[in-house]
């Protein structure tokens, strides 16, 4: 795992989501080109986290005023990459390191590329900023 500090405005938007939710969070992400928060919940969490039809995401969105969104937290990065991109059918995961940049190739059945790209490549920038936080990639490319 990478060594990257949680800041002070991290840490305070933790709080208040453990507060809210019960669940612990592993890791908050501030997104600030998508204007959304990414929390990471540890392993059996997530439910809890995310409540009953989602109730705790509404309220934490409204409270935050920006759209959150929650993740299973692994230690693993290929079971971190698997949590990032549920519903995805991932083929092959490899894991480069060229000239000190660590790049991770993600190939997925052609049917779900779009639904691994996003909107204006929203899923892989996500995966682009927690992966990097977190584990030292570089660059998340999907093939």
């Amino acid at each position: 795992m990478s060594s990257d500090r949680i800041t002070v405005d991290e840490f305070k938007y933790m709080s208040v989501f453990s507060e809210i939710t019960g669940a612990t969070p592993v890791r908050c992400v501030i997104d600030n080109e998508n204007s959304r928060l990414l929390f990471l919940v540890g392993k059996g969490e997530l439910g809890k986290a995310v409540g009953r039809g989602g109730r705790n995401i509404k309220i934490l969105s409204d409270l935050f005023r920006k759209p959150v969104e929650v993740y299973e937290f692994s230690e693993d990065l290929h079971e971190m990459i698997k949590n990032l991109f549920v519903g995805v059918n991932i083929l092959e995961i490899n894991v480069t390191v060229r000239n000190e940049e660590k790049i991770v190739s993600i190939r997925v059945k052609e049917e779900d590329k779009g639904k691994a790209i996003g909107k204006n490549g929203r899923n892989v920038r996500r995966a682009n900023i927690i992966l990097g936080k977190l584990f030292g990639v570089s660059r998340v490319i999907i093939r």
